[in-house]
Formats: structure tokens, sequence, C-alpha cells
């Protein structure tokens, strides 16, 4: 049985690998499946502070696989079906309680230019394209666009969804798609160090961190600092938030026990 999804945890870190590289990454069903299953268990892993996506051969990942799109049989059930799918994966991301970081090569197209807007942190190399072509083929890239748009903003994202051109890393970057471009020697080495840097502090703050920034994200700014508020205070009361105050009083390494 082929394993359309590698994983590997190092160093409070974990590594998941998209595995279809024959197909460039393409977000078949199977591989959907498996990696839904692989996050719902990485949610309730207390051990894993951050997660890590990347992709195996020449691609990060190319969307869907067009052969499961393409079939006079097909009906509207079967394509809600998919994308059903794919969207439940996306949102399973921002939901988990750890940050997750893109690392990014080769290509990411459509569902994969998706994917890489969905992560909370994105590392691309010098060499990597981005595009959201569904325009191209009569097909316009409705669910890329959702967190698309929320990432880089209305303009740039109907750059992208209306042209469907290639956008190099250093735009990428420029647009707000991605935060850093690096040489594709460092990609891995780079990509590590964020994630341990992150790996660093406590679990419970980094999840209470996540959770807070996204629920705040579409409110207004008064009601953004009104929930702001009660986040922060209560953080106080924590057990690592106490910790990590007497620690830096006290100019020595907190403790954590990721916990409150």
């Amino acid at each position: 049985m082929k394993n359309y999804i590698l994983f590997e945890k190092k160093d409070n870190i974990g590594w998941i690998t998209l595995n279809s590289p024959k197909q460039r990454n393409a977000l078949s069903l199977e591989l959907m499946n498996e990696m839904q299953k692989k996050l719902n268990i990485l949610s309730k892993d207390k051990e894993v502070k951050v997660i890590v996506i990347k992709g195996n051969g020449p691609s990060f990942c190319t969307g869907h696989n067009m052969k499961e799109l393409v079939g006079k049989n097909y009906d509207l059930a079967y394509f809600k079906k998919i994308f059903t799918k794919c969207s439940q994966m996306m949102q399973t991301i921002q939901n988990l309680p750890q940050p997750v970081i893109a690392q990014v090569h080769g290509i990411a197209m459509a569902a994969g230019c998706q994917l890489v807007a969905e992560c909370d942190l994105a590392i691309a190399d010098t060499k990597t394209k981005f595009s959201t072509p569904g325009v191209k083929i009569g097909l316009f890239c409705s669910t890329p666009m959702v967190p698309l748009s929320r990432t880089i903003g209305r303009r740039r994202a109907l750059e992208m969804l209306f042209t469907g051109r290639l956008v190099s890393a250093k735009e990428a970057e420029k647009f707000g798609l991605i935060n850093k471009v690096v040489a594709p020697k460092s990609l891995s080495k780079e990509t590590e160090k964020w994630a341990k840097e992150i790996a660093k502090y406590s679990r419970y703050t980094l999840e209470l961190g996540k959770k807070a920034f996204y629920k705040q994200f579409d409110m207004d700014e008064k009601s953004a600092y009104k929930y702001a508020i009660e986040v922060i205070s209560k953080n106080c009361l924590d057990y690592d938030a106490q910790e990590g105050m007497k620690a830096f009083l006290e100019k020595r390494k907190p403790k954590w026990k990721d916990r409150k």
C-alpha cells in the first residue's frame, strides 16, 4: 500500500511530507484522506509543538489531481465531495493547536498555493513558483481564493486569480504569501531553524496565541481589543506565563509545563 504521507517526529517538531512525487504531490482523494487522519492525530499530540509541511520530488504541490475532475459520469455530489474534503483538510490546519510552517519548493499551484496560504508561516527557495491558474482551463480557483485573499489581500489575490500567471518566490514574498526566500540548498536548514525557535516556547501559549489570532482577525478593531484584553488577562494567570515572567526577571531560562 502506498504511503501518500510520510511523517517524522524530531525535537518536538512534526515533519509531514507529501509523498506522491510522480503526480507532483497532487491532492488526490487518497492523499487528502491520509493527510486528514495525520492532522487529526497531531491535534492531540502534546509532544509536537510545531508542524512542517513539505513535498517529496520536484514540486511542493500542483493542486488537485486533474484525472479525478474529468469524467462524463461525475455529478455535483461527487465534485462537492472532493472540494469539501480539501476544504476540511485546509481548515484543520488553521485549527491545529500547533503553528504550521510550509516548506515550499518547485511549484505551488492552485490547491497547492491554497495549502501554502493556509499554513501559518511559509518559507520558499528562490526557484519556487506560485500560481492559481484555474482561469486558464475554465475552472476558476474558487476554493484556493479563500485563504489566498485573506493572506495577501484583495488586489494581489485577484491579480493571481484573474491572470493565472506564475509568480516568483520574490514576488510571493512581496505579496505576503511567504515569509522568507532562501537559496535552495538552505531551505531545509532555514525551515528547521524557524521550527526549532518556535518549539522552544510553551505549547500551551502557542496554542492559545494561534487560536486568539484567527478569532480576532475578522473582528472590527474595538471588538478585537475587547476580546484580546480578555485573552491576555486570563493568560497572565496561567502557570507558563507566570513562570516565563519570573524567569525573565530572574535572568534564567523558563521551565515550561505547557499548561495553565
